[in-house]
């Protein structure tokens, strides 16, 4: 996908094109949150018709805050140096809100990775997204 989808809807509702690097990390793990638990719903969804509860259930124990973390480990090795800044830079954000049930060191590595995920979605970099997410799902066995 040569067009990102951001790209899309930034021309579909004219909005111009911002310096990403003015962004806050918290701004870039807001995104990403949504952005990486839009393509994991659809990974679920075009699996197979099934129960909305079923597919909550595939879907949550993907997107909460620990696996997130334990993907963002598996990939630290696969990233380039600007990814890296951005996962740190999300990673050492100061937030004033916890998730339910994870540790502080989880919460801080999954708000590291949804920077990420905000940065490649905001740079329109959907393969890149896309590679990552799955080495990630494979590289930490996690099923869907």
């Amino acid at each position: 996908m040569e067009e990102g989808l951001n790209r899309f809807i930034r021309e579909k509702f004219g909005i111009p094109q911002r310096d990403i690097r003015t962004y806050s990390p918290l701004t870039l793990a807001y995104i990403g949150d949504g952005i990486f638990d839009l393509i994991i719903r659809s990974v679920v969804v075009d699996r197979g018709n099934t129960s909305a509860n079923q597919l909550h259930y595939h879907t949550s124990h993907v997107v909460k805050a620990a696996t997130q973390a334990r993907m963002i480990l598996c990939l630290k090795d696969l990233l380039t140096e600007e990814e890296v800044d951005i996962y740190r830079r999300g990673r050492n954000a100061k937030s004033h809100t916890m998730a339910k049930n994870a540790t502080v060191s989880d919460y801080r590595n999954a708000t590291g990775f949804e920077a990420l995920m905000g940065y490649l979605y905001l740079t329109d970099q959907m393969e890149r997204m896309v590679e990552l997410i799955q080495e990630g799902l494979k590289s930490c066995d996690i099923q869907l």
